[in-house]
């Protein structure tokens, strides 16, 4: 029985000291891997900080938007990786920086961290400043690239839609910023993109934001088109792809979201005729129509449109 006991304790000492990449959802691993398009890494450089990041290009014969990708509160994970491919499936170059870049131990980044609490914690405490930096960084190289043609959109989940918002108060000629259950900025003065919400219904501490987001984003006469999907939780574009999932909500709400999302995409300049469809899209696009054609009301589906 101590034998026994002992092992136990071995088994979940290791398991609390295994690398983060071992904490990675291996269904988005596989599926990443079954990919056909061009996945590289490069280092973003401004003053004297570099930042990982994973691109990846689609597969089409003239210059396309270039979508900044910016990770959950999980950092940039495998799941964050593959959604980059899923989007330029769809028709857009995608950068995804790794904002934990040169953090974690020995100058590493999101995968030299022990687990997932060492990574929450640690993106917790990024500086607002420096993942504003971050992400110019990702838009400046972008606009630079060869096979883009200029326009630049961010979209971020959980943390990183708040970054998102976030940024669109700090980069002027962003064209979109898309928000998936992220939190608003203190002020929204400055913004002069459309702003672009995602959010769950099941999700006070995110949806009892939303209301004086509202407000504040009319007052200030900006543009902000959130939906709600009822019955979805905290994390759905995750959840919905999960093969664990046990909420179908997620599922349909994360359909729901893809296709709204390219849908928007596809009004980007030079956006429609880079949109190329994809087994999510096709199958969300039985299950739905697209935003614009849902009523609005704020305690269904489309929470509110200004």
């Amino acid at each position: 029985m101590r034998r026994t006991n002992l092992a136990l304790l071995v088994l979940l000492v290791a398991t609390l000291t295994l690398p983060a990449s071992t904490f990675a959802q291996d269904w988005a691993k596989t599926r990443l891997d079954a990919s056909p398009r061009h996945r590289e890494y490069v280092t973003l450089k401004h003053g004297d900080r570099s930042v990982q990041a994973f691109v990846v290009y689609p597969e089409v014969n003239r210059k396309v938007p270039v979508v900044i990708l910016i990770h959950e509160i999980f950092g940039l994970s495998d799941w964050a990786k593959e959604m980059a491919d899923e989007l330029a499936a769809a028709g857009y170059i995608v950068i995804a920086p790794d904002l934990l870049s040169g953090t974690g131990p020995n100058g590493g980044g999101t995968d030299s961290y022990s687990g997932m609490d060492a990574i929450t914690k640690a993106v917790s405490g990024l500086d607002p400043n420096t993942v504003n930096a971050d992400l110019d960084a990702a838009a400046d190289y972008g606009q630079r690239l060869p096979a883009s043609n200029g326009t630049i959109a961010t979209v971020g989940f959980c943390w990183g839609g708040g970054k998102s918002f976030a940024f669109a108060t700090h980069r002027k000629e962003l064209a979109a910023a898309f928000v998936f259950y992220g939190p608003p900025p203190s002020d929204f003065s400055t913004i002069t993109a459309p702003v672009y919400g995602f959010y769950a219904g099941n999700d006070a501490r995110i949806g009892a934001t939303l209301p004086e987001t509202i407000s504040g984003m009319k007052a200030a006469h900006k543009k902000f088109e959130p939906v709600t999907y009822d019955g979805a939780g905290h994390g759905f574009m995750r959840a919905g792809e999960d093969p664990a999932n046990n909420n179908p909500a997620n599922k349909t709400a994360r359909d729901r979201a893809f296709t709204r999302l390219i849908s928007l995409l596809k009004a980007l300049p030079g956006g429609s005729s880079a949109h190329l469809q994809t087994k999510s899209d096709a199958s969300a696009s039985a299950k739905q129509s697209t935003a614009s054609e849902v009523s609005c009301h704020p305690t269904t589906e489309v929470a509110a449109i200004m």
